[in-house]
């Protein structure tokens, strides 16, 4: 007879070790994208030796000290329980830290000079929206939805709560954020570039299927309030170029 569930003991289970989540990385199919950012890590390190790039004791106490105050690790005894939770050594989160620095300081040497000139040669893709969408995947259906906002028959929330595939949109009754140009699908970001504030957009067909955006507002792009998207955009590129150079040299 088989055992029912209250006579049913669970086996005892020892904590995983560093081999048991390799192959877990393995079995679950996201090796990839961890060995892309570990390779990207000895990129940056090995190009800050290159140039000469350092941390000094001084920074790394800072950075430390301002990493346990946002993660709120008062104490030796918060700091010595958040270790063990994270399965890591002092020396483990030390590296993580001074690497952090690493990046922050290969950024500014490599583009931080270049950020203005940028800026003012691609400043429209800088600009920001928020923007709401309702996103199907027929177009009569995207036609209808759109007729319908433009004759205030319904709200926007009330057809994205009924109508949108896209699980963002759903959930925010359509809302999906404040967006840079940039950031958006390429159709989208030329639908919407010359769009007014509340102007409802014709359906705009991307690979996910058909887009209804409405403009929720604009924000100015200036450059003091990106200028870390845009150093952080420069490097993503810098950082992919490295890393598809390094795959094709293999």
């Amino acid at each position: 007879m088989p055992e029912t569930l209250e006579q049913f003991t669970l086996p005892e289970v020892t904590p995983a070790t560093d081999q048991d989540i390799l192959a877990y990385l393995r079995h679950s199919h996201h090796i990839a994208e961890i060995a892309a950012a570990a390779e990207q890590n000895a990129l940056i390190v090995a190009v800050c030796q290159q140039l000469g790039i350092t941390v000094s004791e001084e920074e790394l106490q800072a950075a430390g000290d301002a990493f346990r105050q946002e993660n709120k690790l008062l104490g030796t005894s918060e700091t010595l329980a958040w270790l063990a939770q994270q399965r890591i050594s002092v020396e483990d989160w030390s590296q993580g830290v001074r690497i952090s620095l690493l990046r922050q300081k290969l950024r500014e040497h490599l583009f931080g000079e270049a950020i203005d000139s940028h800026y003012m040669s691609d400043r429209d893709n800088y600009k920001r929206v928020a923007l709401s969408q309702i996103l199907v995947r027929d177009l009569t259906e995207a036609v209808k939805i759109t007729q319908a906002l433009r004759e205030g028959k319904v709200s926007f929330c009330v057809l994205a709560l009924e109508h949108s595939k896209g699980k963002q949109s759903k959930e925010n009754g359509g809302f999906v954020g404040v967006r840079f140009l940039a950031e958006l699908l390429p159709e989208i970001a030329q639908a919407v570039s010359e769009a007014v504030e509340g102007e409802v957009i014709d359906p705009v067909q991307t690979k996910l299927g058909y887009h209804i955006l409405r403009v929720e507002k604009w924000f100015p792009a200036e450059l003091a309030e990106v200028r870390e998207q845009v150093l952080e955009s420069l490097f993503q590129s810098w950082l992919q170029a490295g890393y598809q150079s390094n795959a094709l040299a293999k």
